[in-house]
């Protein structure tokens, strides 16, 4: 549920309207609130359901590391249009190697206002959708509101889309 985050079951046979269809999830309206579903759970809606990213076999750490940055534009506020890369919220990516040889991610991010009651949720889905690159082991997400986030972080594309140039 949005924004609260809570998990609900929507019935089967409940009719909805889908909001927002951007990077593989779906925003829908029913009764009065919003919902998001997940990409994987897109057949629930009639939609064919996302399927998870993949990487050659031959794949270099630069071709991971693009992947985990087109991964990131996967994600959206589910009240913005705009993808949480170009909205400016992800401050870093790095992947590194533990002492076990294994790829991990780390994850400083943002949100466009501290009160955000979707942060637990684009935290988690950073989360979720950088896990299914095939090459990373671990990914840690790390919330930060320092700096705190301003419209000139945007990148142009994001500021034309929402107006604010």
């Amino acid at each position: 549920m949005i924004p609260s985050g809570d998990r609900v079951t929507i019935p089967a046979g409940t009719v909805g309207y889908i909001t927002q269809a951007l990077g593989g999830s779906f925003t829908v309206f029913v009764d009065g609130n919003l919902f998001r579903i997940a990409g994987i759970d897109a057949d629930a809606i009639g939609k064919e359901p996302v399927l998870p990213p993949s990487l050659p076999d031959d794949a270099t750490e630069d071709d991971i590391e693009n992947l985990l940055w087109e991964q990131m534009k996967t994600v959206y506020d589910p009240e913005i249009p705009v993808n949480i890369v170009d909205l400016g919220l992800v401050y870093r990516c790095e992947m590194s190697r533990d002492g076990e040889n294994r790829r991990v991610v780390d994850v400083t991010m943002t949100l466009t206002a501290p009160g955000c009651g979707m942060g637990d949720i684009l935290v988690d889905d950073v989360r979720s959708k950088l896990e299914l690159v095939p090459a990373v082991d671990r990914v840690n997400v790390e919330l930060t509101f320092d700096p705190p986030w301003n419209h000139s972080m945007m990148s142009e594309v994001a500021r034309l889309e929402t107006g604010m140039f």
